[in-house]
């Protein structure tokens, strides 16, 4: 399987191009993360079904410059992925939410 390291001549987009839907993305510590459901512009956009409260609504980025490399078919992140999910945000229509785990559920 092909890997691709960031190096620090290569850009995000480089990176980015290497990234395929229905990668996995892991952690630096092999935890997982999510799936890529597709690239948009400089940020990674994860499957719903990854949506931590579990009501598959909504779609959780990850900026591309998080990628450390792509290799052995995943998405390898240069943090832990108890980090990554904090780090990443929801879009639901005008707000933008930061860290997966901070959708609550509803009482």
């Amino acid at each position: 399987m092909r890997t691709t390291p960031r190096r620090s001549g290569m850009s995000g987009s480089a990176l980015a191009s290497q990234i395929n839907e229905h990668m996995p993305v892991v952690g630096s510590d092999g935890g997982h993360v999510g799936t890529v459901d597709k690239v948009e512009e400089d940020r990674i956009k994860l499957t719903r079904k990854d949506d931590p409260d579990g009501s598959g609504l909504h779609h959780h980025y990850l900026p591309v410059s998080a990628v450390a490399s792509v290799e052995d078919g995943e998405v390898r992140l240069g943090m832990e992925a108890d980090r990554a999910r904090k780090l990443a945000t929801i879009s639901t229509g005008s707000e933008t939410t930061h860290g997966m785990g901070s959708m609550g559920a509803a009482s």
